[in-house]
């Protein structure tokens, strides 16, 4: 047991500086979590309890805000109490548990992408065999390998850095993160392997973003000269493709303040930049694909009306 880390708590910094403000960043942070589980929650019992919409692109969309639930459930209520709290610390199992979270949502986020890329491009590229390759069974077995790729890559990262023996307990950050405790390592040639490992998860992941890429500019291909597949892609790919932008665009942003941090940054900005991931996709991929899908939408203002009558 001499590799394990005799640390048992880290003292999370990210909030030091808004110690003014943490009352109006509570309710701020508290609406933003309702709002994100209001609209995945609706749109995931519209889906469920529909069975019109019970076809491989909805059911891919209700995962897609399951998702979104599951990885939020890892940051917001643990934030909210630290906004409540005037000291920020989370227990060494917990840390590792709460980045666990994260970032397999994150990366189970890029690969529902990935199947639903797939599912777009059998749809409109190779209409006449969808029903055959593409049914609700496999959608859902396509989606739980999803999951399962991810929770393994990510709890494999996690378990490698378990071993590290950590030399301080002070994170500045306003969640944990996988990389900033390999950080904290004493020994940094025991980090080889996790440098390793984290370069292959990397890869793997670019792969997917590549082979969304691919999907997609074959799409817009076989749509560029049909009318009616042109009108499908502009329905059903391009509330995909904003998802995409959005997520790449903030995980993006996320990944270089790690690795190119600047003291010369200020913390609320590095703090924005952190949480974007967390913020912006969970609340804008249920309206993006509310407004957008003919059926979503009807059904939503189906509900709306009712509701007002």
């Amino acid at each position: 047991m001499n590799n394990v880390s005799e640390i048992s708590v880290f003292f999370l910094s990210g909030l030091n500086e808004t110690r003014h403000h943490r009352l109006a960043l509570f309710f701020l942070s508290l609406l933003c979590y309702c709002i994100i589980i209001l609209v995945n929650v609706s749109l995931i019992l519209i889906i469920i309890l529909d069975n019109s919409l019970h076809e491989p692109m909805y059911i891919m969309l209700c995962a897609f805000c399951m998702n979104g639930l599951y990885g939020t459930a890892g940051f917001y209520p643990k934030f909210l109490w630290d906004l409540l709290s005037p000291v920020h610390i989370i227990s060494y199992s917990g840390c590792l548990f709460q980045a666990l979270v994260i970032y397999s949502f994150a990366g189970s986020d890029l690969s529902i992408l990935a199947v639903m890329a797939y599912d777009r491009y059998l749809a409109i590229c190779r209409p006449l065999e969808y029903n055959s390759v593409m049914s609700k069974q496999k959608a859902v077995k396509l989606l739980c390998f999803s999951w399962l790729i991810s929770f393994c890559i990510v709890g494999t990262n996690i378990f490698l850095t378990f071993r590290l023996k950590l030399c301080s307990p002070f994170l500045s950050r306003l969640f944990c993160v996988n990389w900033s405790i390999v950080a904290l390592a004493c020994f940094p040639a025991e980090t080889a392997v996790n440098n390793i490992v984290a370069f292959i998860t990397i890869i793997i992941y670019v792969f997917y973003a590549l082979f969304i890429i691919w999907s997609y500019m074959y799409l817009i291909k076989t749509c560029v000269n049909s009318l009616e597949k042109r009108a499908k892609f502009m329905q059903t790919c391009v509330p995909h493709l904003v998802s995409l932008l959005t997520f790449a665009v903030t995980v993006l942003f996320d990944l270089m303040t790690i690795r190119f941090s600047s003291t010369a940054l200020p913390q609320f900005f590095q703090n924005f930049v952190a949480i974007e991931f967390l913020v912006i996709p969970p609340i804008l991929n249920p309206f993006i694909y509310g407004f957008k899908l003919t059926k979503i939408r009807i059904k939503l203002l189906g509900v709306v009306t009712c509701k007002i009558k």
